[in-house]
This record gives structure tokens, C-alpha cells and sequence, in this order.
């Protein structure tokens, strides 16, 4: 996603990313990535449990879960992973994004 933000910005969203680590780790990570979106630390699993992300310790812990969730806070898309590798390419958020777009103009 980092190589595609602009695209994202330039279409009025923003990702963020949540992980299980805690703040010190999780800021030295987005430091020495660089990366330009937001990242929220979620070391007690609270985001994780509140969008029924799914944690595998056989699979290393959290699957992946994406979604794009619209300015009056509802889901719009969701997908959940089945493995760490799963995870859908970001022209899938782009075209879900420039639907909600196109919707929310008529």
C-alpha cells in the first residue's frame, strides 16, 4: 500500500494499519519502513476483536483482515485472510473506493 498512497490520498482516503505490537515497536517499525499512512498499535486485541479478526498461533498469530470503512463508519468492503499471504492487491481497494465514490455522488 505504501507504494500506491498517493492513489489513495488522491481519492480522499487514508489506510491505516493495526497490529499487535506495542507502541515502541510498532513506531520504530513505521520509522525504518518510512511508511506514510497511520499505524495503531493493538497489543490488547481490541480493534482485532471488535472486527473479528481472526489470530491463528499456527499461522503466527493475526490473519489478515482488510477493509475499507466509509466516513459514516460502516464497512463497505471486507476481506478476511486465510493466510499471511493473503491478502487482496490494492487496485481491489482502489475500485471498491471509487465505487463508494460514485455512489455517493448520484
Amino acid at each position: 500500500m505504501r507504494d500506491n498512497y498517493r492513489e489513495f490520498v488522491d481519492r480522499g482516503a487514508e489506510i491505516m494499519a493495526v497490529g499487535p505490537d506495542v507502541a515502541t515497536t510498532f513506531k520504530r517499525y513505521w520509522a525504518n519502513e518510512e511508511l506514510p499512512f497511520i499505524g495503531l498499535p493493538d497489543p490488547d486485541h481490541r480493534v482485532a476483536k471488535l472486527y473479528r479478526q481472526e489470530v491463528n498461533l499456527f499461522k503466527l498469530g493475526r490473519m489478515p483482515l482488510n477493509c475499507v470503512v466509509d466516513l459514516g463508519g460502516h464497512i463497505r468492503y471486507v476481506h478476511y485472510g486465510a493466510s499471511m499471504k493473503d491478502i487482496p492487491d490494492n487496485e481491489t481497494f482502489l475500485k471498491v473506493i471509487d465505487r463508494l465514490a460514485a455512489s455517493s455522488n448520484h
